[in-house]
């Protein structure tokens, strides 16, 4: 049980930092998001479905967004740049991050601790869920790479509107 607390205590202060500090360089980009360097990545389809939850639902969005891979850097980077007050952030930081961190430190160290059997009782059966795990990811990756490919850049949805384009 220890070994959990120290995990999930670890976890969340580095969530705290990384979530955190993303949330200050949105917040110090502010208007310049939309503007030279981060343009394209500000009108990407990710940010602005972000930027349109953020906008409708505020806080909840924030500390949900912990529990979605590649979402929860986009949600905090807006949320600093679209001026978030801290006073709904911070809830939802502390909320969101401790959600997150107790979900990694017990299924982590849970995967952990059976790969680790895994590898000492029976080494080839370690090494075939290593690969099959690499390989799923691998595949994930070129196929949403071939996908962006060719389709070229990301189409609006039909929920966007003229001003979410621009």
């Amino acid at each position: 049980m220890d070994g959990i607390a120290l995990a999930a205590g670890t976890l969340y202060v580095i969530v705290l930092l990384r979530a955190g500090g993303t949330f200050a360089v949105g917040w110090l980009a502010g208007a310049g998001v939309r503007r030279g360097r981060f343009a394209g990545a500000a009108s990407s389809a990710k940010f602005r479905r972000a930027e349109r939850a953020i906008q409708r639902w505020g806080a909840p969005v924030v500390a949900v967004s912990f529990l979605t891979i590649g979402f929860q850097t986009a949600v905090n980077f807006l949320a600093g740049s679209m001026r978030m007050p801290l006073s709904r952030y911070l809830p939802a930081l502390f909320v969101g991050g401790a959600a997150w961190a107790l979900i990694y430190a017990t299924a982590g160290l849970g995967v952990l601790e059976v790969l680790g059997r895994l590898f000492a009782e029976r080494t080839v059966f370690g090494v075939s869920a290593v690969a099959v795990l690499l390989l799923a990811v691998c595949g994930v990756v070129v196929h949403r790479r071939r996908k962006v490919h060719r389709g070229g850049k990301a189409a609006p949805s039909s929920g966007d509107t003229a001003a979410d384009a621009s």
